[in-house]
């Protein structure tokens, strides 16, 4: 039977003073303050004061709707492909017992440990004019570097690990013993999944795939080595809204980085509200064995 966790604060022998609550509440509230509050104010007040007009120009500019429409490509076909790496990954590692599972957990967490600057400099090597497949690329005139296709390779690189890890520690915790029963009473595999798995997993599987999508729409430093910042053909919104800065067009640039926190605020809506679902879900979860 669980146990209230705020029992410990009841009881005046575990609770801690009340001088260190409130200053670590203080503490924690400046530090968001300061370090989001005010730059999220900053980046609105800066693309709006000049008025709707300016903003209104800056964000259907050309150039600019060419950087929203890459970056919506780069992150359409990178969310959907790094959703069925994350379910395979995850549904490998938890349900299959096999030689070199810790293997694929690390390989899984590479782009945590690999700088997006190092990831870009990757496919440069590889797929550069002068890299292994340069010459054949060019042969065959196809660009990968300094074109959609290695911006797109570069965004599933830098955001491929957060489907995956966001379901393994849930389908650990949930077990095999569904599966295993539906697998019995004659379900295939894709049944099984359908019927079993996604019920279990759909509040974190969506979860995971805000978090995807979030980065690759954020994503800086390795589509900047790939792109080649060519205006209005490989540049995304981070890239776009660079430019605009060091071309001192200052309320441009706030313009469009305004719609990348417009962005980032709907996805902290949204997965405040998964996670919200998903600890209903976890706790619902005991009550529902113990009535079976």
């Amino acid at each position: 039977m669980s146990q209230d966790p705020r029992r410990f604060q009841k009881n005046s022998v575990t609770r801690e003073p009340a001088w260190v609550k409130y200053s670590l509440i203080t503490i924690s509230l400046l530090f968001f303050s300061f370090f989001l509050l005010l730059p999220l104010f900053a980046v609105f007040y800066e693309a709006l004061h000049k008025g709707w007009a300016v903003y209104l120009k800056a964000i259907s500019d050309p150039d600019a709707l060419s950087a929203v429409k890459l970056t919506l490509l780069a992150a359409g076909i990178s969310v959907p492909l790094n959703l069925v790496f994350g379910i395979a990954a995850a549904w490998l590692i938890t349900k299959f017992d096999f030689r070199g599972k810790q293997v694929l957990l690390t390989l899984i967490d590479l782009p945590f440990s690999v700088s997006p600057v190092i990831a870009g400099l990757i496919y440069v090597l590889v797929f550069g004019a002068q890299g292994w497949f340069g010459g054949w690329l060019v042969e065959h005139d196809l660009k990968i570097v300094f074109a959609v296709p290695g911006i797109v390779l570069a965004t599933i690189f830098v955001s491929f690990p957060f489907v995956a890890r966001e379901l393994i520690p849930l389908m650990e915790a949930q077990g095999r013993e569904e599966e295993e029963a539906a697998t019995v009473l004659g379900a295939n595999g894709w049944k099984t999944f359908l019927k079993v798995t996604l019920p279990n997993i759909k509040w974190g599987l969506l979860y995971g795939i805000i978090l995807c999508n979030a980065r690759a729409m954020g994503e800086f430093g390795a589509v900047s080595v790939v792109s080649g910042h060519i205006r209005g053909q490989t540049n995304t919104i981070p890239l776009h809204v660079e430019i605009l800065y060091n071309e001192y067009n200052i309320a441009a640039a706030f313009s469009m980085a305004s719609i990348l926190a417009l962005l980032a605020l709907v996805t902290l809506v949204l997965k405040v509200y998964i996670e919200w679902k998903l600890k209903n879900q976890m706790n619902l979860e005991p009550i529902l064995e113990g009535q079976q």
